[in-house]
């Protein structure tokens, strides 16, 4: 397992560091300070991103969002105070774990496999709304190409629904495909937006 591990206090990167040195198969990279998170995380691929600090930087989690957004990690963040806000900030963010005022070296190993137990959890979640969120557009374009279809045709839902279908079929592609070319050419033409 490759872990990043951002935090400019020996103090406390000793007390990760201990909690880690049971697990095996584990390569530690250390945060640079010229780099940015992302620069950080493209450069050693890290299975997993720890952040010790005094507390969480404005900045930081504008980071972390963007990792979340582009390259999901499970994040752990150890802060010695946190307020409510700053918490709620950092779970929006994409943390998985976030300890308060708790860091120990006995605590390390279970902290990471929560985090990475509730980031697989999470990947889920946001896996399937992702998915749902692509059913409805796609439906949504199946719907108004069929309305298109049956005003220009004079025809009726099913008919379309069968239009849709065949044109499908015929080119090896979904229906939602063929929808979308439908109204892309509808919208081309100067038909409806």
């Amino acid at each position: 397992m490759r872990v990043l591990l951002v935090d400019h206090n020996e103090q406390r990167r000793a007390l990760v560091l201990e909690g880690l040195r049971d697990v095996s198969d584990m390569v530690v990279h250390f945060a640079s300070g010229t780099l940015t998170m992302l620069d950080q995380i493209a450069r050693h691929s890290p299975d997993l991103v720890i952040i010790a600090c005094d507390t969480p930087a404005r900045d930081t989690l504008e980071d972390l969002k963007r990792v979340t957004q582009t390259n999901p990690k499970p994040i752990v963040m150890f802060v010695d105070r946190s307020a409510p806000e700053e918490t709620e900030e950092a779970l929006r963010a994409g943390v998985a774990a976030y300890v308060v005022d708790g860091l120990s070296a006995s605590r390390v190993r279970s902290v990471l496999d929560l985090a990475k137990a509730r980031f697989r959890v999470m990947q889920d979640a946001r896996e399937d709304i992702a998915r749902a969120r692509a059913q409805l557009e796609d439906r949504k374009a199946m719907d108004r190409a069929k309305g298109l279809l049956m005003k220009r045709r004079g025809i009726d839902e099913p008919a379309a629904f069968a239009l849709l279908r065949k044109s499908a079929m015929d080119r090896c592609i979904t229906i939602a495909a063929v929808a979308r070319e439908i109204l892309a050419s509808e919208q081309l033409l100067g038909g409806e937006e």
